[in-house]
């Protein structure tokens, strides 16, 4: 596994040239852009207590090539957690982003939330959440920003999920990560490396900071007292049934909690695809198989 980390990883570190090609080149890497820098096409706005798709006080904005997550015009967040949901699926894959924060917190949101934010992935569809409910279940790469003190990012928090670290369930809500403290408005690119229920990796740069095992969906959704009403979960039934099951797939969203961010790029690699060599569409660097997708001359 280690050596299969180092491989991941090398693929972080180069990123080749996008590729129209006549002939195969099974080592060049397709990165697929999840924001086309124009427009929000593809993506998917599930806000609490409003209906798919409505964008509430234009919350979610593309200005300047950038994809953004604004506030100016509130006049107080009022429980309006947000995420804007990739409309495809995943379970085997790189996600890679760059994002900062600016400016100050929205007047009411929570004291936790200034300069946090995060990208869940594994996760619910936005069709699928409740009306009123706040977070999806998913794990959420969680982003803080410096408060002049160390404070780390990409620690991984669990809204109706569980994980393994260092082969024992941890049932904690938060994890920290062993990053460096980012102060200001600077930018950080940070990625997850997401093999299906086996093993996730998290990096700033060219750094791992957090590496576990097992994804699954929790009994409770946070907390007892956090629980799957308190957060305005309707069908708490489906999600007891689904308790203590792998998490092997899910959505990519960016997440609305009260704090201004741009993001300037989100990019996937997909890691999961077909295996033959022989095939037109083969990729070396792909982990997992899926054959039916192959095509042939």
């Amino acid at each position: 596994m280690k050596i299969l980390l180092r491989l991941l990883i090398g693929l972080l570190l180069f990123t080749g040239a996008p590729a129209i090609l006549a002939q195969p080149r099974p080592d060049e890497q397709e990165w697929l852009p999840l924001f086309n820098g124009k427009d929000l096409s593809g993506w998917d706005i599930k806000i609490a207590g409003q209906p798919l798709n409505d964008n509430y006080k234009n919350t979610f904005r593309v200005e300047d090539g950038m994809l953004r997550i604004m506030y100016d015009q509130y006049q107080t967040f009022n429980g309006k957690y947000g995420h804007l949901y990739y409309k495809t699926p995943f379970s085997y894959y790189v996600v890679r982003f760059t994002y900062r924060f600016t400016g100050n917190q929205t007047p009411g949101g929570a004291v936790w939330n200034v300069r946090n934010s995060g990208v869940m992935f594994h996760s619910q569809s936005a069709e699928s959440l409740s009306m009123g409910q706040d977070f999806p279940v998913s794990l959420e790469l969680q982003l803080l920003g410096g408060l002049g003190q160390e404070r780390h990012t990409s620690n991984l928090c669990t809204p109706g999920t569980q994980v393994y670290t260092d082969g024992k369930l941890n049932r904690a809500h938060c994890i920290e990560s062993n990053s460096k403290t980012y102060d200001g408005d600077q930018w950080v690119t940070a990625s997850a490396v997401v093999l299906g229920d086996s093993m996730i990796h998290h990096l700033i740069g060219r750094d791992t900071v957090m590496t576990y095992t097992r994804p699954e969906v929790s009994e409770e959704f946070v907390s007892k007292d956090y629980d799957w009403k308190a957060a305005h979960i309707d069908n708490i039934a489906y999600w007891a049934t689904r308790a203590n099951t792998p998490l092997k797939e899910g959505y990519i969203a960016l997440q609305a909690e009260s704090h201004p961010i741009d993001f300037r790029s989100v990019e996937v690699l997909n890691l999961k695809g077909c295996t033959d060599p022989k095939a037109l569409n083969y990729k070396s660097y792909y982990v997992k198989s899926d054959n039916t997708l192959c095509t042939y001359k």
